[in-house]
């Protein structure tokens, strides 16, 4: 990989960050704060019963883990006063909305958020600009119309993706439910009572009810070689995981979910009868990263292997409690499970997978075919009854028109949404003879040729980055229009008629996933990104940093020689595969020219 960054490691006294547990292992203060929080409820508890427009940096810690994430928009500061809001974020698995709660999203929005909602890059919808003393009666509205924000975010397993797309054939079914399944089999015990007790006045029917077949594997949380000790959260513990978790199911050949960047990913095989058969496991990706800390860094998953659909769940759990007995607790910043697997190894974690958790053979991983990033847009046909439309969302915003008239359609029709990993919005279960009469009502809001989307927009992602959050250096969501249209100009101006995948972040976070694009701008300064280039179309390969601060301003004077080299000898290659081919040096004498 290029060298772009010098290490820079700062000493801080450990002392001040850890803690000595009584068997001698350091935590970060963190662990022991999670410990003593009642099952993440104290101080959130009380704080929100205060009169204080903001909470204290403790109760944001826990807030997270109920969905939300306290915000401050630095453009409306005034001297010595924040502007204090709360993002808050859904729980759906493989992007699942129905209609009722979608159109409760939309007025709450409206009446107490700032009139827009965001679909993220993990198939779930965010609302923005909520005051404090608005925020439960957002939760619990939320609640009532069957949704939840819990585990949105958080050192838990946060929302399980699956590919969006709501067709019924037997494969994408099992891919979804297998989906759900997961996010029931993950979610909090302990927890989840704090959560209906501080946001739904307690009441316990609304409590998240697994199937049968997962309330009989839960029961397995109990067992000696995976329960963490405590009764009231067997597979979490008191102080739940090191860090968040994330897992992804999908289908052979469809990458729709981003697999290899989840802590889990599932490829799920169904047989010729249409049931579940298997799946394949792929552990350990993840892609936050710290600027001038190479101890961080984004990684894919590793294979890991195949298992029969009986001990698919089995599995999972002993994955869930490996990280949480082994995951670094005392650095945050390597508390990932991706740490875990690049320190110890692919070959011990099997080991210890085998011999002490899961306690089961596993087989080689199963073939699959070659992988491809679908996006699911234009019409399509759901079943022989039904239709389904994907609308391009450009950075998963949705708001004015667009907003009020998919609110309009789904009242009126019954409809339900999906949403994807590359922040669009499915519309669904639109019957054969309203078709062409929502088809005129989607041309009137800009969407009159659902076949002819610009390619380099269909693909791209942002995340939000200024002015809500607090980690962005610099601005990505709302100059994505910007820079989509000059990388456009630009290639016509070169005459390149290939398309190139592209992700911006305003901070190295990777919420957007910037290190699988082929092209990414990873914010690094006001004005200034790193220049990431060598992904793959089809998201099986990491990008690498070339430039670590190139101002904006010389984005098409940089990228120029690089293209054209690209144009003149390599075009029968996708872009990313065209750095790949090459030797790092080679890119870098282009980029410098």
């Amino acid at each position: 990989m290029v060298k772009v960054e010098k290490v820079k490691k700062k000493k801080k006294e450990l002392k001040k960050e850890t803690v000595c547990l009584a068997n001698g292992l350091e935590v970060s203060k963190f662990e022991e704060f999670k410990k003593g929080s009642q099952f993440l409820k104290e101080p959130l508890a009380s704080e929100l019963k205060n009169a204080s427009d903001h909470f204290t940096n403790d109760a944001v810690q826990l807030l997270k883990f109920h969905g939300s994430y306290q915000q401050d928009d630095r453009e409306n500061r005034k001297p010595g006063i924040k502007d204090w809001q709360m993002m808050l974020r859904l729980r759906s698995p493989g992007g699942e909305i129905p209609g009722k709660l979608y159109c409760c999203l939309d007025d709450l929005s409206n009446q107490l958020g700032n009139g827009t909602l965001r679909a993220t890059t993990r198939q779930a919808f965010q609302m923005h600009g909520i005051r404090k003393e608005n925020l439960k009666k957002v939760i619990k509205t939320i609640v009532d119309s069957m949704g939840s924000t819990l585990a949105a975010c958080g050192d838990i397993n946060r929302n399980v993706m699956a590919p969006a797309a709501p067709f019924e054939t037997p494969e994408y079914k099992v891919a979804r439910d297998l989906a759900i399944k997961v996010a029931d089999l993950l979610t909090p015990v302990a927890a989840q009572g704090t959560f209906l007790e501080l946001w739904a006045d307690g009441d316990l029917a609304y409590r998240i009810k697994p199937d049968k077949e997962i309330e009989s594997n839960r029961k397995l949380q109990f067992n000696e070689n995976v329960f963490s000790g405590v009764k009231n959260e067997p597979l979490y513990g008191a102080t739940y995981l090191p860090r968040k978790f994330k897992c992804a199911v999908t289908v052979p050949g469809d990458n729709s979910v981003d697999l290899l960047t989840n802590d889990i990913g599932i490829v799920a095989f169904t047989n010729k009868n249409g049931y579940l058969e298997g799946c394949n496991f792929y552990i350990g990706g993840g892609m936050g990263r710290t600027h001038n800390n190479e101890e961080t860094f984004a990684r894919i998953a590793d294979p890991l292997g195949y298992v029969e659909e009986k001990d698919i769940f089995e599995l999972i759990q002993s994955i869930v409690a490996i990280q949480r007995d082994y995951g670094d607790r005392k650095s945050r910043k390597n508390a990932r499970m991706k740490y875990l697997l690049h320190e110890k190894g692919i070959n011990w974690f099997k080991d210890i997978l085998v011999t002490k958790y899961y306690r089961k053979q596993i087989k080689p991983l199963r073939k699959e075919p070659i992988n491809k990033l679908i996006d699911y847009l234009g019409w399509q046909k759901q079943n022989n009854e039904k239709w389904f439309v994907g609308l391009p969302l450009l950075s998963g915003r949705l708001a004015g028109e667009k907003k009020l008239t998919i609110r309009k359609l789904v009242e009126k029709y019954k409809l339900d949404l999906r949403l994807t990993p590359n922040q669009d919005v499915l519309i669904c279960n639109i019957s054969n003879k309203n078709k062409n009469e929502i088809e005129l009502k989607l041309k009137d809001i800009g969407y009159e040729n659902l076949d002819d989307i610009n390619e380099i927009q269909r693909h791209a992602l942002a995340c939000p980055a200024l002015p809500l959050c607090g980690l962005a250096m610099t601005e990505a969501e709302r100059i994505l229009p910007d820079i989509l249209e000059r990388i456009d100009n630009l290639l016509k101006s070169l005459n390149i008629e290939k398309t190139i995948l592209f992700r911006i972040t305003g901070c190295p976070n990777g919420c957007s996933r910037p290190y699988m694009a082929e092209l990414a701008l990873v914010g690094s300064g006001l004005n200034k990104y790193q220049l990431w280039l060598g992904g793959s179309k089809n998201l099986q390969r990491l990008a690498k940093p070339y430039l670590q601060r190139m101002p904006l301003e010389n984005m098409e004077s940089t990228l120029t020689p690089l293209l054209l080299e690209w144009r003149k000898y390599y075009l029968d290659l996708d872009f990313g595969d065209f750095i790949d081919k090459n030797e790092d040096s080679f890119i870098l004498d282009l980029l410098s020219n």
